[in-house]
């Protein structure tokens, strides 16, 4: 009897050949940052914090707000003289950003397309002092206490007591630029002064990346003293904003 004749079996597929008629889902595109071009200040900024101070920004979130008056006399304007510029002032760019309810950080360069000298976190919500400041001048002053034989410059304390147009708002903490300060710095580099939202493809839990940024007068008068004020581009109006950093 003949032997029954057997089919061979259907060849096998490929581990790695695809399946044409499921094929299998894209992985999406992420943005990434982008390239940091900024460059070195030519100017001497603050000393680096130490990890001392970082400790100090590790608890500045959980400080209370509390409202007691600022102890701080403080001129307003300086002398400026007729093309805007103070007397004995240095011109920066100064960049208030932050999304709309989380503190709102303050960053100063020598240009916009330098790496930043000063990085502030102040204890205000962006959206809060971006509104006072279209309502009228604001001033922002930074006390610290004053120590026998000290010889660092005010800003280059860790931390000062805020006050807000005579109010204690918090607390300000110097720190130094993270990788998303400075892609923010990058993305305005070619922005000299004006205001807006930078576009964001997810929704922030803290609401809209806002951003300020504006000309600056830098005027130190002592070890103690320094201060910052934001120059109108007409002079008259428009919102202001001056900060002052205090040793008492």
């Amino acid at each position: 009897m003949a032997a029954a004749e057997t089919q061979p079996p259907p060849p096998l597929l490929p581990a790695s050949s695809p399946r044409s008629e499921n094929p299998k889902p894209t992985t999406p595109t992420v943005n990434t940052p982008p390239p940091i071009s900024l460059q070195p200040s030519t100017k001497k900024g603050p000393s680096k914090p130490t990890k001392l101070f970082r400790r100090f920004r590790a608890v500045f979130r959980s400080f209370p707000i509390i409202s007691p008056s600022c102890k701080i006399p403080v001129s307003l304007h300086g002398n400026r003289i007729g093309d805007g510029h103070l007397h004995g002032g240095t011109r920066m760019t100064g960049t208030l950003f932050g999304c709309r309810k989380a503190r709102v950080n303050l960053v100063i360069q020598e240009s916009p397309r330098c790496l930043p000298m000063l990085v502030l976190e102040l204890g205000i919500p962006t959206g809060k002092l971006l509104q006072d400041m279209g309502m009228g001048l604001v001033r922002i002053a930074l006390e610290c206490e004053k120590k026998p034989g000290q010889k660092t410059k005010v800003v280059d304390e860790p931390i000062w007591v805020l006050y807000c147009n005579g109010k204690k708002s918090g607390y300000g903490v110097r720190r130094e630029p993270t990788e998303d300060d400075l892609s923010v710095m990058q993305v305005l580099h070619a922005v000299s002064m004006g205001a807006g939202v930078l576009p964001n493809e997810t929704e922030l839990p803290d609401g809209d990346l806002m951003y300020m940024r504006a000309q600056f007068e830098r005027v130190v008068g002592s070890r103690d003293s320094e201060t910052y004020y934001m120059m109108n581009p007409d002079g008259n109006n428009g919102p202001e904003l001056s900060v002052f950093f205090v040793r008492v």
